[in-house]
């Protein structure tokens, strides 16, 4: 098949520039006599592209039921949060060290994360939650936080002693 390349620039790790070229399999159907595409709703279909992404389906708005994942019937409204995570949330291993345990969002309406961000446990986000740690700054949110309708910025640490 005749299918056109798509050329994305990335840098690894290191700095080192590449390019790395795909296909999109989906670009085919115009290889096909009468073919035709389905919509398919985002409620069958929940790529996990980003970070943003992993954080939706690791949370409590999501159960595993016969190998599907359904929204909680928790939530009352059956539309997926807005989640917008930062760079230092963009590898899988920095997001991981970044959450003591996945916030409860059943209740979320949009999320922003920016900036050096920890999660203690039994965090709750509610309606829209801003999160914005300054250049060289770091914000932590303490366990058992509930965060509804906020504006987070600048530092904040809560250290035992």
């Amino acid at each position: 098949m005749d299918l056109e390349i798509i050329v994305n620039q990335k840098t690894l790790d290191g700095g080192l520039n590449i390019i790395q070229l795909e296909t999109a399999v989906g670009a085919a159907i115009k290889s096909f006599n009468n073919a035709m595409g389905v919509n398919v709703p985002r409620s069958r279909f929940l790529p996990v592209k980003t970070s943003s992404d992993l954080l939706l389906v690791m949370s409590n708005l999501y159960s595993l039921d016969a190998g599907s994942l359904t929204m909680s019937k928790k939530r009352e409204f059956p539309t997926t949060p807005h989640v917008k995570l930062g760079s230092s949330f963009t590898k899988v291993q920095e997001f991981l060290t970044r959450f003591e345990s996945i916030p409860d969002m059943l209740e979320l309406d949009h999320l922003t994360v920016s900036g050096d961000v920890t999660f203690g446990k039994n965090v709750s986000l509610k309606g829209t939650v801003i999160i914005i740690a300054n250049h060289g700054d770091r914000i932590d949110i303490p366990a058992g936080a509930m965060l509804e309708n906020k504006i987070v910025s600048g530092n904040l640490r809560i250290l035992d002693h």
